[in-house]
């Protein structure tokens, strides 16, 4: 079924996403709300967690892509039926403003689901390499390899070393945003993945600051390392040079140059499932969401 839990999506990129799903042999089903809008909102809260409900709750839907991200998971998570998760485990793909929801359904229910692009779907940042890893990560069996490029612009933030525990994670600004409240993880033997978009470097300095503050950062196995589109500013100082500096006295193996995030040829991980990232051969391996 395809949802919006946050910000309001728009027909044609859907009706691009619908086509790609049904072209690998899957059933997809709008929410009654998926196209609903309230301001910077897919509906009112209570429509777009009545969506997530019913899709948890009905035994014919086997997975949950979210459209898009923009703003507002963070106002429902608390409205979401748990126990009818628990009970039922679905796959639930999504990314940007959806890390507020996966990071509550890992809370409340260690279901483990799928950081990848949304239903509503762009050709033009998401071309068929991005498609085909969706497809492998909502639909296959075997491990998710994805490995650091060259071009990204975090690729010279690394730290050798190879570590193993789960992927947890997704977007910078929505971990933060969770300290504090029920559903921030704890990162303790955790691989964290991080990426953002459109975040200056300071913001970028001042987020990774405030968990090292936290002591969120203390015992991470690693840290994965995102696509950070977008984040640049009047200064000399690149978003490079501040995921270096704030990740790399870690002591923990560290990974840039992963195409995963909101950037071009956007690529789909699993998260909450166990994963082992090698630093020195440039390579995330992370185990399937969906067996």
């Amino acid at each position: 079924m395809l949802v919006s839990p946050s910000g309001p999506t728009k027909p044609e990129r859907v009706a691009r996403g619908v086509e790609l799903l049904t072209g690998w042999g899957l059933r997809p089903v709008l929410a009654p709300n998926a196209y609903a809008r309230q301001g910077y909102f897919a509906g009112a809260d209570a429509l777009r967690a009545a969506d997530l409900n019913a899709a948890f709750a009905d035994p014919e839907v086997r997975g949950i892509l979210c459209t898009r991200g923009g703003y507002g998971a963070q106002r429902i998570v608390d409205d979401i039926d748990m126990a009818a998760v628990r009970c039922d485990p679905k796959v639930v793909a999504g990314f940007s403003d959806i890390t507020a929801l996966q990071l509550a359904l890992w809370r409340g229910a260690r279901l483990a689901t799928v950081h990848g692009p949304g239903a509503a779907w762009l050709d033009a940042r998401t071309p068929p390499v991005s498609g085909e890893s969706l497809r492998a990560a909502l639909m296959g069996t075997g491990p998710v390899v994805i490995k650091r490029v060259e071009t990204e612009e975090t690729a010279p933030v690394v730290v050798p070393g190879t570590a193993t525990g789960p992927l947890i994670g997704g977007n910078l600004s929505l971990i933060v945003s969770s300290v504090g409240t029920p559903d921030f993880p704890d990162l303790r033997g955790a691989i964290l993945l991080v990426e953002d978009v459109a975040e200056a470097p300071y913001k970028v300095d001042r987020m990774l600051t405030h968990l090292r503050r936290a002591g969120a950062l203390d015992a991470v196995a690693g840290v994965a390392v995102g696509q950070f589109t977008d984040c640049a500013d009047g200064w000399d100082v690149t978003v490079a040079d501040v995921l270096a500096e704030r990740l790399g006295g870690l002591g923990v193996p560290v990974l840039g140059g992963l195409p995963v995030g909101h950037g071009t040829g956007q690529l789909t991980v699993p998260v909450g499932t166990p994963a082992t990232l090698d630093a020195d051969a440039g390579v995330l391996t992370v185990s399937p969401g969906v067996t």
